[in-house]
């Protein structure tokens, strides 16, 4: 592996440049001195106690007890798990303060603010682009969540698959909820077992039409202008606007498509 590679993946671990040459040069030791770990990863003799010392905490080697002091290299494969845990156990607690601040009264007082400056909004201005299909599935998922009568979907072969990776559980809820969602989409033999996941969940039919599209409630769209199959995620495109009339003029001749639909059971016992 060039050295370029080798740096780029052992910075996951969380080292800066320092760390990184003292510890790679003490896993050729095994066991060294600051002093001599200095001259071989080239790092200043000033700075690599301190250096050595943060390392320590981490948990990437361990100081031995004795003069001179010494250093003993924790094995590669333990110092990833550790790190594994350490970003876990940061996750964790990072997600609890973001669960706790939602019920908090400040993100009351500014959801109150929201809610009345998109009064003073005129409809048309509720409109945007989504550039990358990380950004455009994370606001489909946040509209999509807070449908209260009809979710609407027509996608790809492939969109398919990811909707149902990623959506299931917002599915759910809203099933729960009485939400009635449509998907229309090319069905193959890779979608069987993601049908098999949305049995009871939403009603899906099958189309040779490769649009992308999403309506929630009769009220808002979004659709993809680019074909999945020929863009890079990262350069995938949406428009979303919050328009009833269009909306609901899509719907309606979606509703004329559904009709000719053939359900998607019917397309995989074939």
């Amino acid at each position: 592996m060039p050295a370029s590679n080798t740096n780029e993946s052992l910075k996951k671990l969380g080292l800066n440049s320092y760390e990184l040459r003292l510890w790679t040069a003490l896993l050729s030791r095994g066991v060294s001195t600051a002093g001599e770990l200095s001259d071989i990863a080239n790092v200043p003799r000033s700075r690599s106690y301190d250096v050595l010392e943060s390392l320590e905490k981490k948990g990437f080697v361990i100081m031995k007890l004795g003069k001179p002091i010494k250093y003993i290299a924790v094995p590669p494969k333990e110092v990833v798990e550790r790190v594994k845990k350490n970003v876990q156990d940061y996750a964790k607690e990072e997600v609890k303060k973001l669960s706790d601040l939602r019920n908090t009264e400040i993100i009351n007082e500014l959801s109150t603010l929201h809610t009345q400056g998109v009064e003073l909004v005129e409809p048309a201005d509720l409109s945007g682009s989504l550039r990358g299909r990380h950004n455009l599935y994370n606001h489909l998922e946040l509209t999509i969540r807070n449908a209260e009568e009809s979710v609407t979907l027509m996608t790809t072969s492939q969109g398919f698959l990811r909707k149902v990776e990623g959506f299931k559980p917002t599915f759910e809820k809203l099933k729960k909820r009485g939400v009635k969602i449509r998907i229309a989409a090319p069905i193959t033999k890779e979608s069987v077992a993601a049908l098999k996941e949305l049995q009871g969940l939403a009603e899906v039919r099958h189309t040779d039409n490769k649009a992308r599209f999403c309506i929630v409630d009769g009220k808002e769209i979004i659709f993809m202008v680019l074909d999945d199959t020929e863009v890079h995620p990262t350069y995938d495109v949406g428009i979303w606007v919050n328009t009833p009339f269009f909306a609901s003029a899509l719907e309606n001749l979606f509703e004329l498509a559904w009709k000719s639909m053939k359900p998607a059971s019917e397309i995989v016992k074939r």
